[in-house]
């Protein structure tokens, strides 16, 4: 049975008060925001084309209204329409409002990246990555963090309601349940693979001057 926003200890969960982080941002938002940043203006630019061919307008991958059973595509992900504020910004934001380590973005990228490879035919594009970013980071936050704010303070962070933080929180979570049940368990290994393969990149970006 999935757990819901009340199942977990209360002693682990901060109050919806945020406490305003005042490091900076890690070097490791710099990155995942520049990769998905590429990959969403490339998907967007694939929705058009898709869009303008008849045959594939109800594609689950374009943002068309096309539902889907539940953890099974991006769709519940999507939204009515972008949001103004920018893929850096908006993981910055996080970061500063919720003081969760640098690791739960890198495991919720990890997320990402598996959702995207399980559903390839949902795009990851500009109506759904924000939120698909929030609640992976909120989910990782669960899994590493020893203390962590609750759903209703990453829904005022992330600009959605509470109610559907937690429906795609569910979302999310559907698709661990069958063959991904284990990945949770792992996850510490995982990211610190991550961990070696950002920092790797980014002495290569200091040896290039970047």
């Amino acid at each position: 049975m999935l757990a819901t926003a009340g199942d977990y200890p209360t002693d682990r969960i901060r109050q919806p008060e945020p406490i305003v982080s005042e490091t900076p941002p890690p070097r490791v938002l710099t990155i995942i925001s520049s990769v998905l940043e590429k990959l969403v203006a490339r998907n967007d630019r694939l929705v058009e084309v898709l869009t303008e061919q008849p045959d594939r307008s109800n594609s689950n991958g374009n943002g068309s209204s096309t539902s889907a059973p539940l953890g099974k595509s991006l769709h519940a992900f999507h939204g009515v329409r972008a949001p103004n504020i920018s893929i850096p910004n908006y993981l910055e934001r996080i970061y500063k409002y919720t003081n969760c380590s640098p690791s739960c973005f890198v495991l919720g990228y990890v997320y990402i990246d598996r959702l995207a490879h399980k559903h390839p035919d949902s795009l990851l594009v500009s109506l759904n990555v924000h939120r698909l970013l929030v609640t992976s980071v909120m989910v990782a936050s669960k899994v590493l963090d020893d203390v962590h704010y609750n759903n209703a303070l990453y829904a005022r962070v992330g600009g959605v309601s509470n109610a559907e933080l937690n429906r795609l929180e569910i979302e999310l979570l559907c698709c661990w349940i069958s063959e991904w049940r284990l990945a949770l368990v792992f996850s510490r290994p995982i990211v610190s693979t991550w961990n070696k393969r950002c920092s790797s990149m980014v002495q290569v970006g200091k040896l290039k001057g970047g």
